[in-house]
Order: structure tokens, then C-alpha cells, then sequence
């Protein structure tokens, strides 16, 4: 059972609570529903809640964390078990040294003095602590975004890189294609210019031979008819 209170500390009603917090009644009533679900504890005036500051604190938590609400909610449930416990056996101690002192009463009022200044030192290094709990969970969880969205990003761009190199590998395949196939062509139509040329030239040879060989046969003739023969070799 819960038995944190102290002497004079304010007590808090659901409305107020969520002055206090800057929240709505009804996200104040959620909050402690999800609270008591993960096994934190409230003070109660039969079936409604009583706030107290450490109550404050931990609505304030849930309403600023970035983690699940849950999550917080069982964070917040084992702190409050850590103060519980830890404050059960301040009051143990507290007993028995009342009962060695209790016949010396400016002695006792001393010891409660100073037991009060390390429980009120306690409360604060507790909600310190909390407070740090939560703060680093916040950062860690960030971390983890920035983590997964940094991972994503690599990602997305050796993705769009790969991609990249595959278009420029197609381009330039596809580019050496077309130029092969117009150096194909150009050697097609050389080669093809070629051989006319030889037929071309082929044939000169071939007249000039036939116009030599003519030449020589008019030659050999006799003399007398050599001109006339030579005349009608240049008339055909």
C-alpha cells in the first residue's frame, strides 16, 4: 500500500491536477487508467484519484515522452516501487533508533531533523533520477530515429546509385551498338566502292589490253596496208 504522503503536502483532485499538468480532465483520467494498468499507485477517496506532487511528475512525463505511453507508464510504476520500498526501509530504521532515543527527547528531535533533510535530499535525487531515466530514454529513442532514418537514407541512395549505373551501363552498351553498327555500314559501303573500282578498273585494263593487242597486229601487217589497218583500228 502506498504510504509516501507527507505532513502538510498539497493534495490534488482530478480537475486540478490537470490545471496543474496543462491538460485536459479526461487525458488526465486516461493517463491514470494506463498508469494503474502497468502497477502504479494512487492515493483514493473511495474510487477517485488523489494527486500528490510525485503523481504531478509522472503525468508531466507521459505527457512529454516520445516513447509508447505504456512504456513510460511501467518505467514510471518501477520507480515509484524503487521509492516505495526504499522508504519502507528508512521507516524500519527510523523505529529502531526511535526506540534507543525515545527517553532523550532534544536527542530525538535532533535525529528527526536530520533523517528529514536526507529523506527530502532522497526525494529530490529520486526525482533527479527519474528525470534523467526519462530524459535518456527520450535521447536513446531519438538516437534510434536518427539511426533508422540515417540507415534509410544510405539505403535509398545506394538504391538510387546502383540504379543509376545500371541506366549508364544500358546507355553506353547501347550506344557502342550504334556505333558498331554505323562502322559495320561504312566498312559495308568501302568495300563496296572498292570492288566497283576494281571492276572499274578491271575493265580499263581489259580495253587498253584489247586496243594493245590490236595496235600490234596492225603493226606486224605489211607496210602497205599497215596505215589503212591502223586508221580503222581508231575508227572502231
Amino acid at each position: 500500500m502506498r504510504h509516501d504522503i507527507q505532513p502538510n503536502e498539497r493534495a490534488y483532485t482530478t480537475k486540478e491536477a490537470a490545471e496543474a499538468v496543462g491538460i485536459a480532465t479526461p487525458t488526465v483520467r486516461k493517463y491514470g487508467q494506463v498508469l494503474e494498468r502497468n502497477g502504479y499507485e494512487f492515493f483514493k477517496d473511495g474510487d477517485r484519484r488523489i494527486f500528490v506532487r510525485t503523481d504531478i511528475e509522472a503525468l508531466k512525463a507521459i505527457r512529454d515522452t516520445e516513447n509508447p505511453i505504456d512504456v513510460t507508464a511501467k518505467f514510471l510504476a518501477e520507480q515509484q516501487k524503487d521509492r516505495l520500498e526504499t522508504s519502507n526501509e528508512t521507516d524500519i530504521s527510523l523505529t529502531d533508533t526511535y526506540e534507543q532515543s525515545i527517553q532523550d527527547p532534544e536527542q530525538l528531535r535532533s535525529f528527526l531533523k536530520v533523517i528529514a533533510n536526507e529523506l527530502s535530499a532522497s526525494r529530490e535525487m529520486n526525482v533527479q533520477l527519474t528525470n534523467d531515466m526519462a530524459e535518456l530514454k527520450t535521447t536513446v529513442s531519438r538516437l534510434q530515429q536518427d539511426h533508422h532514418v540515417i540507415s534509410s537514407g544510405v539505403g535509398n541512395f545506394s538504391k538510387k546509385t546502383h540504379t543509376r549505373i545500371e541506366q549508364l551501363s544500358s546507355q553506353q552498351q547501347k550506344h557502342y551498338e550504334e556505333l558498331l553498327e554505323k562502322e559495320k555500314e561504312r566498312s559495308e559501303s568501302l568495300r563496296q566502292e572498292l570492288h566497283h573500282l576494281r571492276e572499274e578498273q578491271k575493265k580499263e585494263w581489259q580495253a587498253q589490253n584489247e586496243f594493245n593487242k590490236r595496235l600490234e597486229e596492225s603493226v606486224q601487217q605489211k607496210p602497205q596496208g599497215g596505215l589503212g589497218k591502223l586508221f580503222a583500228i581508231f575508227r572502231k
